[in-house]
């Protein structure tokens, strides 16, 4: 017989396990969302203003913090059905790795350190992290499982980010880039939904109750709307911005990125997690950095 000692010890988490654990469920790789705060201070040529940067910084900080106690409680609130996807099911709190106790106070505590930094940025900024945090209480509630709307929301998450960015300090954030940070989210969301529809077949209803009666031909006639939408905004943006008007010349750059997102939909059937699809991608990596680059060096000229 084995000691008593050993079996109780066994059969609680070991601390570095838990907190490996805690790491993949708080998603600092979906931090990346994140920067969408700083299109504010790139385009309105503030990164060289070393307080613009820094308020810039805590932005993205209060972001990251609140982000990850939403996905804290988002995978709580989803524990049931993601054991249904062949995936999800292996994330920490729905396969029991990560007690749900452990989840919601760290998420509590994130969220809490989140508020604070937003409050010194100011009440507007506080007030767009709150809009957000609304919009994921309403995910999460229910609205996720309306066909359609749930897209829309996630899309529009992104235009909050975008838009307290410009909050934090203190510049205008031209409608047409929150247009296309709008239509550029929504055609992301669109392709993770299409990945879902074919990876579970007529499961995916079960994990997701949005993908009723939706298929894969239908998400593909929404990125055929959506895409040129995107395209036209960010041209539109860099023509009517009051930036350079050589912006224009970083277009080919976004309809490229565009179409190899596509190619890696629809041949390759990827898109099921558009944070995977570019650190996996090296046409997208090389593509995304030629038009941060080309559009740093005409915006800062």
């Amino acid at each position: 017989m084995g000691d008593p000692e050993d079996a109780s010890s066994s059969a609680a988490p070991p601390k570095p396990k838990l907190a490996a654990a805690l790491v993949r469920s708080l998603r600092p790789r979906q931090w990346v969302k994140n920067v969408f705060v700083f299109a504010a201070l790139v385009f309105a040529a503030r990164l060289d203003d070393p307080e613009s940067v820094l308020l810039a910084l805590v932005a993205f900080a209060s972001f990251c913090a609140v982000s990850g106690a939403v996905y804290l409680v988002n995978d709580i609130a989803d524990r049931k059905a993601d054991r249904h996807h062949p995936r999800k099911k292996h994330r920490p709190i729905a396969s029991g790795a990560l007690p749900v106790s452990v989840a919601a106070s760290t998420a509590g505590t994130l969220f809490a350190a989140g508020c604070f930094a937003a409050a010194t940025l100011g009440l507007p900024f506080l007030g767009a992290i709150g809009v957000y945090v609304a919009i994921n209480i309403g995910y999460s509630s229910g609205l996720k499982r309306v066909p359609l709307l749930d897209v829309i929301l996630i899309a529009s998450g992104f235009v909050v980010r975008a838009v307290a960015g410009g909050l934090a300090i203190d510049v205008y954030v031209s409608p047409w880039l929150l247009a296309c940070t709008f239509f550029l989210a929504l055609f992301l969301a669109i392709g993770k939904r299409r990945h879902e529809v074919v990876l579970l077949g007529d499961a995916a209803t079960t994990h997701r109750g949005a993908l009723a009666q939706l298929d894969a031909r239908f998400f593909d006639l929404l990125s055929v709307i959506v895409t040129p939408c995107c395209i036209l905004a960010y041209t539109l943006y860099t023509i009517t911005s009051g930036q350079p008007v050589a912006l224009v010349y970083t277009v080919p750059f976004v309809v490229y990125g565009f179409f190899r997102y596509l190619y890696l939909m629809h041949v390759h059937e990827l898109g099921g997690d558009p944070t995977d699809v570019l650190f996996g991608d090296r046409g997208l990596q090389i593509t995304l950095l030629a038009w941060a680059v080309t559009s740093a060096a005409i915006v800062y000229s």
